[in-house]
């Protein structure tokens, strides 16, 4: 199965995820779907949070051929894909700058400093506590999954000029999520301003 990605505008973008308690055949099919999803959209990660879901499961698929600096891999002992249930920040070190886009934010792309590398807490897919090193875009990929599952955006990371720039996209972005949400959801929405 394949989901919708919200865009920018949709509530659901907002909410907090909640831990997964028990890892079962449930979240297991989530990943798959969330895998399925994010290659129809030739992304590099979604989390669950992007089609809807409120559960703290993102998925992230680096291609070889991507995850390389100076004609070397970064990452070459990450197998992947992979399911991050629950992820945890544990260390960050470094620094690199990038330009760095998202699925709920079709078409824009901002420069953006990131740790160069980190090492995150999660359980698999068996529903054991592990850890992986990312580098590079591996590293970028993770801390922007877990971001989506904290509620936070794309858009919180701009500047004022790069709001201004973008401006007129993310405009367009709130009127479609808002198109898209149902009625009643849309009619709360307006008597609550």
């Amino acid at each position: 199965m394949t989901y919708e990605i919200l865009i920018y505008g949709h509530p659901a973008l907002r909410r907090k995820a909640a831990p997964v308690v028990n890892v079962n055949r449930d979240i297991v099919r989530l990943a798959e779907d969330l895998l399925n999803t994010m290659r129809r959209a030739k992304g590099l990660g979604l989390a669950a949070s992007q089609v809807g879901r409120p559960e703290a499961v993102c998925v992230i698929e680096i291609p070889a051929e991507l995850d390389a600096r100076g004609g070397k891999r970064e990452n070459p002992d990450v197998y992947m894909p992979l399911v991050l249930i629950n992820p945890e920040l544990v260390d960050a070190r470094g620094t690199q700058v990038g330009q760095e886009g998202c699925l709920s934010f079709p078409e824009i792309f901002i420069e953006l400093e990131r740790p160069y590398e980190v090492t995150v807490s999660y359980s698999d897919l068996e529903g054991r506590r592990t850890q992986v090193a990312g580098r590079g875009l591996l590293a970028r990929a993770i801390l922007h999954e877990m971001e989506h599952l904290a509620g936070v955006l794309l858009v919180d990371h701009m500047s004022p000029v790069q709001k201004l720039s973008a401006a007129p996209r993310l405009k367009k972005l709130k009127k479609e999520a808002r198109h898209r949400l149902p009625k009643d959801v849309v009619a709360r929405r307006t008597s609550c301003r």
